[in-house]
């Protein structure tokens, strides 16, 4: 039931439950507790009283003292011999209970040795006048309670949830694509904190949507042109079937391996995404495994003029997953070659560091500014706006490289240019 209401009305609703917990203690206090509080508050003024009376039973001012004490607290005090107990008029002279009273006698040391007994006594019940008096006070108090609780809940409770309210409407529109919502909140720093969060969400939802419709384009670039390339020499293959060359052939063969190679892509993102990829440890010999990539892919790339060395001083093992770390080079290496200019001349340079070996990639290309520098890693990032497709491939190779380099534990990072070209690097533990 609670949760189908507003908490402008939950608010409102605990809190004038709070003021009836007060006034109904109020009430108890003044009614049903009154004669018996009233009883211990008589009994502890007359033991003031007897206490008063004895720290200053020698003093000239005793007699003044008494008569406070009558007049105030409505003490009487006599000497024994002449006390008589005064009479308690019946309630309202119509018979009842009397009134309880309470008297008690105590003998005194005087400085000249005499010993005197006085006999102090008080009423205990309160008087009807009294009671009739608490009453009333007690109605008029629970009127004003009851109002100015109504009206301190009820601007309480919209005070509290307005800021609130607001930030859902907000929240509202950002669930259906408007990242334009503005979020204002304020009246106490919970709500400011929220809506600096919910503000800095809509920025980044705002940024992460258009590098999706981004990432869409490009890849429904790259799939559409293999798709048209391939389509095309087969629809020819299928007409001139005599005509067929080796050429067609090879286009179609390198077409599909792009196609593939993209669908891969994809699919490793939506892995490490996921958390489903897992690494295969085991100790390995990487200064081979660059080699190998270094040749493989130099080999590929020599005919469209780009040359590719690897530059090491010795064999350094590794603990690490071969298949990922030769991955995550790879695709180093392909964007080196993506954004290499004229100087088509790329260095993987491998060096021992302490305990660890630090592999580089080295390009001469465009550069990266360093306002770019911290993005470039992440999913979806382009530093060029313009899609160009690419050399070799898709696209996505390092916001793959950094997921694998994150499994890993190693350290990773760029140095760059503008102009100049940049410096790719990471590091692992050597074994």
């Amino acid at each position: 039931m609670m949760d189908k209401l507003k908490l402008k009305w939950k608010i409102f609703i605990f809190l004038l439950a709070f003021c009836g917990v007060l006034l109904f203690i109020l009430w108890l206090f003044q009614t049903v507790f009154l004669s018996d509080m009233y009883k211990i508050i008589r009994r502890n003024e007359l033991h003031e009283a007897i206490e008063l009376v004895e720290e200053n039973i020698d003093s000239p001012n005793l007699r003044d003292i008494l008569l406070k004490l009558e007049t105030d607290k409505s003490v009487i005090v006599a000497p024994t011999r002449d006390f008589v107990k005064p009479e308690t008029p019946m309630p309202d002279g119509r018979g009842g209970i009397r009134p309880e009273t309470i008297t008690e006698t105590k003998e005194f040391n005087l400085q000249d040795g005499q010993v005197i007994s006085l006999t102090f006594h008080a009423m205990i019940t309160p008087v009807n006048a009294t009671v009739s008096t608490l009453k009333i006070q007690l109605y008029i108090i629970t009127a004003i309670m009851i109002l100015a609780s109504v009206v301190i809940a009820l601007v309480l409770s919209d005070v509290i949830a307005k800021p609130l309210a607001r930030l859902n409407e907000g929240a509202k529109k950002l669930s259906k694509g408007n990242y334009n919502a503005d979020f204002n909140g304020s009246g106490y720093l919970e709500v400011k904190e929220l809506s600096d969060t919910l503000n800095s969400a809509a920025i980044e939802l705002s940024k992460v949507d258009e590098l999706r419709r981004e990432l869409i384009a490009n890849i429904s670039h790259d799939l559409r042109t293999p798709l048209a390339l391939i389509y095309s020499y087969a629809e020819m293959m299928l007409d001139f079937p005599d005509e067929i060359t080796a050429t067609q052939i090879q286009t179609i063969m390198s077409e599909t391996k792009r196609l593939s190679s993209l669908v891969n892509d994809i699919l490793d993102v939506s892995k490490f995404e996921t958390g489903a990829m897992k690494l295969q440890m085991k100790e390995y010999n990487i200064t081979e495994s660059i080699n190998e990539t270094v040749e493989r892919l130099s080999e590929l790339l020599r005919n469209d003029g780009y040359s590719i060395v690897f530059e090491h001083s010795e064999d350094v093992h590794v603990i690490a997953d071969e298949a990922k770390i030769t991955q995550a080079l790879y695709n180093m290496l392909v964007n080196a070659v993506n954004y290499s200019t004229n100087d088509r001349h790329i260095v993987v340079r491998q060096n021992r560091v302490k305990n660890s070996v630090k592999i580089e990639v080295v390009d001469h290309g465009e550069g990266i500014a360093l306002e770019n520098i911290p993005y470039i890693w992440d999913r979806y990032y382009k530093v060029d706006k313009k899609h160009k497709r690419a050399i070799i491939g898709t696209g996505l190779g390092l916001s793959i490289v950094k997921k694998i380099f994150e499994l890993h534990g190693a350290k990773y990072g760029v140095e760059s240019e503008v102009g100049k070209g940049s410096v790719f690097w990471f590091q692992l533990e050597a074994k």
